[in-house]
């Protein structure tokens, strides 16, 4: 019997591994020190691997970034529940927000170094496909929505992103729950009625009277969203 599936299994849980170590690694060196004087030796130092394993998975420093980067949106959509639009917060933006808030530093040095656009570009056309394909995953067998699922796609990928960077370059004025709870106020009535256009006004009284009640923490507390 031949052992190859075995050993290929193996191969990629180990490939894992060390992609894992080498994230993990940089994630630690960002929070230390600043973005640009981060060098690959600092990285494979710090994840106990060699150079040559570093470069048989990734380019380069930044390559090892945006793979990173497209994990965390990969996370970010998985979770997204299609199922419970407009009967709770379905679209899971205040852990995006809460994660990407304890590397606030690193967006600073970002700035800096004039790369937040390049970031943020390759962010939203990754987040646009794979919400894409998550939405259309999640209509198989169900009628189709009333705009098409690359436009809806779009819309919600861009309302993040957007979202995202004035709450960053205004210093995060606001909590992540915050910022989830105004997220589906403005995005839920549109999207339910791109989705569907059925029992539409029910399901959108509903998200909206769930949304205007939520008590929040914090400096937010007791306040309603009106």
């Amino acid at each position: 019997m031949s052992t190859k599936p075995k050993e290929e299994k193996r191969e990629d849980r180990r490939a894992r591994k060390t992609k894992r170590s080498l994230s993990d690694a940089l994630t630690q060196l960002i929070l230390e020190k600043r973005y640009d004087s981060i060098t690959v030796q600092n990285v494979i130092d710090r994840a106990d691997v060699g150079r040559s394993t570093f470069y048989a998975h990734f380019r380069d420093k930044e390559d090892l970034f945006l793979s990173s980067w497209e994990q965390l949106l990969d996370h970010f959509v998985e979770n997204i529940k299609w199922d419970e639009a407009g009967l709770r917060r379905f679209v899971p933006v205040e852990g995006l927000f809460a994660h990407i808030k304890n590397f606030h530093r690193f967006y600073v040095a970002l700035v800096k170094s004039r790369k937040t656009d390049l970031i943020f570009k390759s962010g939203l056309e990754y987040l646009t496909k794979a919400i894409d394909n998550s939405l259309v995953a999640s209509l198989a067998e169900k009628a189709q929505p009333a705009a098409p699922t690359a436009v809806i796609s779009r819309y919600i990928a861009a309302e993040i992103f957007g979202l995202l960077k004035w709450w960053l370059d205004h210093n995060m004025p606001y909590t992540p729950q915050r910022m989830s709870q105004m997220f589906h106020q403005l995005v839920v009535p549109g999207l339910l009625s791109a989705l569907a256009e059925t029992n539409i006004n029910e399901r959108i009284d509903n998200s909206s009277t769930e949304l205007r009640h939520v008590h929040l923490h914090g400096p937010y507390a007791h306040k309603k969203i009106s």
